[in-house]
């Protein structure tokens, strides 16, 4: 019987021992050469912290404000796809573990349950991940069920207009479970020549011109704040703000997206997008360097970075 893990990392080698190959690469693995996931990784290797000493400690207090939502830590979790090919609960395991943890779970718009089984397991906050796709009436009908259904936000994730060459899925053929969440309104049953259904699905599907200027169709179909996903320029901040987002999540797609992608997060001499996107809307996300365990989002609301 395999050793409880302890940490993230002894979660990953169970997850090695347990699922077929196929599962397993596609949860850990990356875009091209993976040279982003790799330097997501290393960047967060170095980083490391100024300890003050002798700080009263008998008294921690580690919760958070997020779009006005009180959550126990700053750590929330992530949209990652397709958790029934780890669990056969899937995303509504997930989202009771975000409840017992009273933290926030972004659900993915390619989960293996529907946005309604998952609302209806459990009173976790929810968000609801959103790729555009090509028929914006299904996009539109989507974010409607979101909304509906007492999901709090929409997440639009900006940078994956194409899906991510992950050469480890091409050289599994891995097929895909059809998308519960379009079911009766997309088809989804596409047979690739080559490689996985996985990366046709994507390409035939998702609209490559949903641009910023599109923003606006979109603030007009709901009453949800939106957070846009995918950033890494403090230009792209910038524009974020101009376009009314009500919040940014600054991250590189874990690495699954595009193969030289820089690490996620700003330089730290670009503070002005900053100082300027945290006194207008007061809310800051950063993703974790695995693609799917990339969980770890931080609130700095009101702060000021230098």
């Amino acid at each position: 019987m395999a050793e409880e893990p302890v940490n993230v990392n002894g979660f990953r080698e169970l997850a090695r021992q347990t699922l077929p190959k196929m599962y397993y690469d596609f949860f850990t693995g990356g875009a091209e050469d993976q040279y982003t996931l790799k330097e997501n990784e290393e960047a967060f290797h170095r980083i490391t912290i100024q300890p003050r000493i002798l700080v009263d400690t008998s008294s921690i207090d580690l919760s958070t404000m997020v779009l006005g939502y009180s959550i126990s830590m700053p750590v929330m979790i992530a949209p990652t796809s397709r958790h029934k090919l780890a669990n056969p609960s899937g995303e509504i395991a997930t989202a009771r573990a975000a409840s017992t943890c009273n933290t926030i779970m972004v659900l993915s718009i390619s989960s293996t349950c529907t946005l309604e089984e998952v609302a209806a397991c459990c009173n976790a906050v929810r968000f609801f991940q959103l790729c555009v796709y090509k028929r914006r009436d299904i996009t539109a009908k989507l974010v409607q069920r979101a909304e509906n259904n007492g999901y709090k936000a929409i997440v639009l994730t900006g940078d994956s207009p194409r899906h991510g060459r992950r050469e480890a899925d091409i050289k599994n053929k891995i097929i895909i479970p059809e998308l519960k969440n379009v079911e009766g309104l997309l088809s989804t049953k596409i047979v690739a020549d080559k490689g996985s259904n996985l990366d046709a699905l994507a390409n035939q599907t998702r609209d490559p011109s949903f641009s910023w200027e599109d923003i606006g169709w979109l603030k007009s179909i709901t009453k949800l704040p939106i957070l846009i996903k995918g950033l890494l320029t403090h230009e792209d901040a910038l524009k974020a703000l101009e376009v009314g987002a009500a919040g940014i999540i600054v991250s590189n797609h874990g690495g699954g997206s595009c193969c030289w992608w820089k690490s996620s997060g700003f330089p730290g001499r670009r503070s002005a997008a900053r100082n300027r996107y945290f006194q207008g809307n007061g809310s800051w996300s950063t993703s974790c360097p695995s693609r799917k365990a990339s969980s770890v989002w931080t609130s700095c609301k009101g702060r000021k970075w230098s």
